[in-house]
């Protein structure tokens, strides 16, 4: 088992490799990838950059590179979902875009031609383990099972997040998930998607995200690390 852990941003994986032994640094595709030890488990933990290109050329290069046999996605996310409260965390049960329309040929809204899925499934295996996870590290935050929908866009706008929500049905809106899902199921390796709220993704969102996306990502990674422990 070799464990890849993607972050968008510095902040989502500046706690994992603070406490893993690194045993080489590769640089690929502007990505540095920091291959090591996390709980007894080999992991490749790396910073992907922002939007969905980037995400699946690092996903691509785990595959190729690294041989990982599973992907985690770890970062923070705005909130499609009334229920949910900052710095709850939403387990994807799946993940789709809500940026992609080719509906005009026939496809779903969000569907990538040709690739034979809209919404692309996570592990179950890996959600359970995460669930039990947090349970552990912490307790008190409510955790979610559900939809996780992916664009380049930041969801800011409460009409946007609307539209998003008619469309897919989604918990969550952030911009790598889809595609790390995306580029896993095309090379059979089973993922999960960990996003941390960090706003509402409405009208609220410049005055919470920076003020909660430091807790957020603190709290997915210190998730993640209980996750790898229970692989």
């Amino acid at each position: 088992m070799k464990i890849g852990i993607i972050g968008a941003m510095e902040v989502e994986v500046q706690a994992l490799k603070s406490n893993m032994t690194v045993n080489r640094i590769v640089k690929k595709a502007s990505m540095e990838f920091y291959e090591g030890i996390i709980g007894g488990k080999d992991v490749v933990v790396v910073r992907s950059g922002i939007a969905k290109v980037n995400a699946g050329i690092c996903v691509q290069i785990l595959v190729d590179l690294f041989d990982v046999t599973h992907v985690i996605n770890t970062g923070v996310a705005g909130s499609l979902d009334s229920k949910l409260n900052i710095g709850d965390i939403v387990l994807s049960v799946d993940a789709c875009y809500h940026d992609v329309d080719i509906t005009i040929f026939g496809y779903a809204k969000g569907e990538v031609p040709q690739i034979g899925a809209v919404n692309f499934e996570a592990d179950k295996e890996m959600r359970e383990k995460a669930k039990a996870s947090i349970k552990k590290v912490a307790p008190d935050i409510g955790v979610y099972e559900g939809r996780v929908c992916s664009g380049d866009q930041f969801i800011s706008s409460k009409e946007v997040k609307d539209d998003i929500i008619k469309n897919h049905g989604g918990m969550c809106a952030e911009m790598e998930g889809a595609a790390i899902a995306q580029a896993s199921y095309l090379n059979n390796v089973p993922f999960l998607i960990i996003r941390a709220i960090s706003d509402k993704a409405d009208g609220s969102a410049e005055v919470d995200y920076p003020t909660f996306e430091a807790k957020a990502a603190k709290d997915c990674a210190a998730l993640v690390m209980e996750l790898i422990a229970e692989l």
